[in-house]
């Protein structure tokens, strides 16, 4: 898989979107979005505008390596910062029960809700993820109560089995965010919608 890694991210443009790879100018961005407890209302905390910043750092030493993180979403009009959306090696604290795997997600500013905006960015990372790096699958991970990700998940065409729920790593059980479900596409899967 190592070998495959190695294709670097593409700047690509759809209908309503810029997809590009991570900058520095990107840093105010990424201090409003990770700072915003509507969108990270499914995580432990808010970030710290330092904690941003090696936020940041992580996603372009990940993309250094892999060739891709969670690429930028922008917007086409006005170069609006919007979050990201792609594909990702996971680097969690611990592993995961569908490890080695590549993950698709997504975190995105509240303007951006409700319009397809993710939708639109992760179909064209599902196509370069089957077509261009001819992964057998990718998965998608989120908190169980995170709905509006699920709907998401399941508008790609991403199935769910609940038998394969999973506490996240390093998070107490107890904790109202420790349980995870796991969705996953297989590149047959994907063909055969395409093809639908």
């Amino acid at each position: 898989m190592e070998e495959v890694l190695l294709d670097k991210c593409p700047r690509v443009e759809t209908e309503r979107l810029v997809l590009r790879r991570w900058e520095e100018r990107d840093l105010d961005g990424v201090i409003r979005m990770n700072g915003d407890p509507r969108v990270m209302e499914f995580f432990r905390s808010l970030n710290t505008p330092d904690e941003a910043r090696q936020f940041l750092d992580i996603m372009m030493r990940q993309e250094e390596k892999h060739g891709f993180c969670f690429p930028v979403v922008e917007d086409k009009e006005t170069g609006a910062f919007l979050g990201f959306c792609g594909l990702n090696v996971p680097a969690y604290s611990g592993p995961l029960p569908c490890e080695p795997c590549i993950e698709i997600g997504w975190r995105l500013t509240p303007e951006t809700w409700g319009k397809g905006i993710a939708v639109e960015a992760a179909r064209f990372w599902l196509g370069f993820g089957f077509k261009t790096l001819q992964l057998d699958e990718i998965v998608a991970i989120t908190v169980v109560q995170n709905h509006k990700s699920r709907r998401v998940m399941e508008k790609l065409g991403m199935t769910h089995d609940p038998a394969e729920d999973f506490d996240f790593p390093n998070v107490l059980v107890d904790h109202p965010l420790c349980r995870h479900v796991l969705y996953r596409l297989s590149a047959a899967q994907f063909v055969e919608q395409a093809n639908g």
